[in-house]
């Protein structure tokens, strides 16, 4: 379901929704003991896919680059998950108190 409304929105050109699509995608696969290798290529590709939501709407990025940030650690690879989640925190330039910066600190924090 979530590849299909992210096609959905791909070809509309609504890409609003796209970050928190791959957000719920990467929880989904965070959910696995161990995440099959062979859908690592399809969840990647949401790195490249997060910046889509623009500036505008970098609270949406946030959760989608945590959530693969989180799958990223939990798979050994600290240092990717920094990389990965690390540039979408530095561009806030306010709203420290919100829950979702917050967390995205802590596990920052946690992988450094």
């Amino acid at each position: 379901m979530i590849e299909e409304a992210n096609a959905r929105s791909e070809r509309t050109e609504e890409c609003w929704p796209i970050a928190e699509l791959l957000a719920s995608k990467a929880s989904c696969f965070c959910c696995r003991a161990h995440p099959e290798p062979r859908w690592w290529p399809r969840i990647t590709s949401g790195r490249r896919s997060t910046g889509r939501a623009g500036q505008s709407a970098l609270s949406w990025e946030l959760p989608a680059a945590a959530s693969l940030a989180r799958l990223l650690r939990d798979q050994g690879r600290s240092a990717d998950a920094v990389a990965l989640l690390q540039p979408v925190y530095d561009r806030f330039t306010e709203g420290f108190d919100t829950a979702d910066l917050k967390a995205a600190k802590a596990l920052l924090d946690a992988l450094q």
